[in-house]
């Protein structure tokens, strides 16, 4: 399934005129890959081996272009470094306070809720996001060994 989908990501990005260069097509692929929602800086040191030359900046800029051409979404958190998700359909996020592991999840679309708060406010809902916070198992498992 990731070939499929950094195929049609490498398709966009051709379509929109974007120059496909070595390291462009492993950040890409990476993303695609990861499932730990990746900061430019986690990506970096994932492919700074493969590419010495590479820098940070490089990352930052490619992640850019991944965004605006609506493949990538930006996930912030407060203070902590943006973390950067594959966009393959709707779904959500599950958080852990400890340790900021982000896990996906799928639930039916929220569209009565956006309905309802477009009714009550007068707002056009472009989009929603939402977050679940808690502990996650491995998190709860080391405070189990502490305790």
């Amino acid at each position: 399934m990731t070939e499929v989908h950094l195929r049609d990501a490498l398709d966009t990005l051709k379509s929109t005129g974007v120059r496909i260069t070595p390291q462009r097509h492993a950040i890409l692929e990476f993303i695609i890959q990861s499932m730990s929602h990746p900061t430019a800086d986690d990506i970096y040191k994932a492919l700074e081996s493969k590419f010495p030359s590479m820098s940070v900046a490089t990352v930052y800029n490619n992640l850019r272009v991944f965004r605006e051409a609506g493949l990538v979404k930006e996930l912030t958190y407060g203070d902590s470094s943006s973390r950067f998700d594959f966009i393959t359909n709707d779904h959500y996020h599950m958080i852990c306070n400890t340790c900021g592991k982000i896990v996906d999840f799928h639930y039916p679309g929220l569209d009565e809720v956006e309905h309802l708060a477009s009714h009550l406010t007068g707002f056009d809902v472009s989009s929603h996001r939402m977050e679940i916070y808690g502990t996650c198992p491995t998190c709860k498992e080391q405070a189990t060994k502490v305790q």
